[in-house]
Formats: structure tokens, C-alpha cells, sequence
């Protein structure tokens, strides 16, 4: 029968199929999640990105070990092929080489996309890192009323860090961008700010102000609704590792390199804020941490 030609030889293809089940058996073990212990969540600097920097590496373990099973399945079944039929067609053998490179031209991109994710995931690591670091200096014993929050959950985007002073609340972002390169071969490391956009060396760009105007927006709403009255709300933008350049900038956010950070914003003053107010708006923002956790952890690992 004709038809058993095309079906005999998808037996040597199940050795292909049990080698791939195992590579998905072993990326289902995979769940690099950590959850407190104690009835808090656990919110280190960039958790988010942590997040991402992991499932890009589990995206890069797939397409590494699934490529070249999947690639080959073609050419395996087509050898298979050969076994079962009386005439040769070598449109068909030319047919299942093509789909073969068209698979590995498909897995290589993939792995350059992979590639390039982990290197920019890394970078704004180690920016949110330092950041974060620069930012613990403001936390004190109890009597120094400083309060810091890392990846802020909102209803649809991740807030950095919120910052709770006496004197205000700080929605701050942090943003990482390589240094460019002049034609002499020296680092450019000087960015202009502006009302609307940030102009690098070489591109420009307007999401990162957006992004913290957004997120001032969101808190400085969310905030008057949970505590009744309205709450101070300033925005700071972090390029870590840039020369900022502020002339043209617009008075409601704030860009800086990040160095400094902890003591400007202890300097910085967007309004009053009275102690009740201040320990409701730690309370609400502990209360929103603990609650996003709970759906966290509710939700299946993949």
C-alpha cells in the first residue's frame, strides 16, 4: 500500500520524539521563583528583571536543544524514506534539505534573539542592581522614617522603585544604556535631557520619560484613592553610568546618573507629608506587595 511509504518511516523519527520529551520534561523542572519563608514578599532589586533574565535563558536551553532534533527530523524521516520505496525522487530528498536549512536558518535567529535578550537583560541587571544598592542607604532604624519598595506591581506595568521620605513619595526608574563610541574611538557619555526626550550620542529616545511620568501618574492616583487626601509624588529617573545634562529638562522629573542618589533625593521636596499620612501610605503599598504575592503564588509554575 502507497500510503504505508510515507507512514514506516516515521519510525525512526520516535527516538527524535523521546530525546525532545526529555528536554520538556526538564524545562517543566525548571522554576527558579523564590518565596519568603516569613509572611512577607520577597522583593529584591530588579526581581522583574531576574524574572525575564530567566525565562530568556530557558527560551535559549529550548531553541539550543530542540533545534537540531527538530532540524534533523526531516532528513531522518526522508533517509527513512528511502528504505521503503522502489524509485528514488529526488525533488522529494531535495524538498526535505530545504526544510531542514529553513529550520536551522529558523533555530539559529532564534538563538541570536536569545542572545541578544540575555546581554540587554544583563546590563539593566546590574544598572537596577546598582541602583538598588545606592537606594538601601537610605534605610535606618526605625526612627529615620525612610521606606523602600523594589518592582512595585501596577495594574499593567512594574514600577522600579517607590521611595517613602518625610517630605514625599519618589516613583524612580531606572533605565540602562551602553555607552556610545565616537569616531576617535573615546566613549560619549553625555545625555541631554529634554521636556519630551532623552538625546544620546547617537539616537534618541521619549519611553523612558513617558514611562515614569506613567508611573507618577498611577501612583500619585492610586495613593489619593487609599488614603483620602493627596500625596506628594515625584519622579527620578536613573541612567547609571551617563553625564546628564539638565538644562532643557522638564521641572517635573528628575534625570540623574544614580551616584548620588541616595542623597538627593533625602534633599529633594515635593510637598508635605505628615507622619499619618506617611505610615498609610507604607501601609497601603506593604498591603498591595503582600496581596500581588498571594496571586503570585497562586498561580501554576510552567
Amino acid at each position: 500500500m502507497a500510503w504505508l511509504e510515507y507512514v514506516l518511516p516515521l519510525i525512526f523519527l520516535f527516538p527524535m520524539a523521546a530525546m525532545a520529551s526529555i528536554v520538556l520534561a526538564l524545562r517543566s523542572l525548571h522554576d527558579a521563583r523564590v518565596h519568603s519563608p516569613f509572611n512577607a514578599p520577597l522583593h529584591e532589586p530588579g526581581q522583574a528583571l531576574r524574572q525575564r533574565l530567566d525565562k530568556a535563558f530557558s527560551s535559549l536551553f529550548l531553541n539550543g536543544a530542540l533545534g537540531p532534533i527538530i532540524s534533523l527530523a526531516p532528513l531522518v524521516y526522508g533517509m527513512g524514506r528511502m528504505l521503503f520505496v522502489e524509485r528514488q525522487d529526488w525533488v522529494e530528498w531535495a524538498l526535505y534539505g530545504l526544510l531542514s536549512t529553513l529550520l536551522v536558518l529558523a533555530f539559529s535567529l532564534l538563538l541570536v534573539r536569545d542572545y541578544q535578550r540575555i546581554r540587554r537583560l544583563k546590563l539593566g541587571l546590574a544598572c537596577e542592581l546598582a541602583v538598588g544598592q545606592e537606594l538601601e542607604r537610605l534605610v535606618r532604624p526605625d526612627a529615620h522614617p525612610y521606606y523602600v519598595f523594589h518592582d512595585v506591581p501596577t495594574d499593567s506595568f512594574t514600577i522600579d522603585h517607590v521611595v517613602v521620605t518625610p517630605h514625599g513619595v519618589f516613583v524612580v526608574e531606572t533605565r540602562a544604556r551602553t555607552l556610545a563610541i565616537g569616531t576617535d574611538g573615546n566613549e560619549l557619555n553625555t545625555v541631554a535631557v529634554e521636556r519630551e526626550r532623552l538625546r544620546f550620542p547617537h539616537w534618541q529616545e521619549r519611553r523612558p520619560l513617558h514611562k515614569t511620568r506613567q508611573g507618577v501618574s498611577w501612583l500619585t492616583h492610586w495613593l489619593e484613592r487609599r488614603c483620602g487626601v493627596p500625596v506628594p509624588v515625584r519622579g527620578v529617573l536613573v541612567l547609571p553610568g551617563w553625564k546628564i545634562d539638565n538644562s532643557e529638562a522638564a521641572p517635573d522629573i528628575l534625570v540623574v546618573s544614580g551616584d548620588t542618589l541616595a542623597k538627593q533625593i533625602t534633599e529633594l521636596t515635593p510637598g508635605p507629608l505628615n507622619d499619618a499620612i506617611h505610615d498609610k501610605v507604607i501601609n497601603v503599598l506593604l498591603e498591595r506587595a503582600q496581596l500581588m504575592e498571594l496571586k503570585h503564588l497562586s498561580q501554576p509554575s510552567v
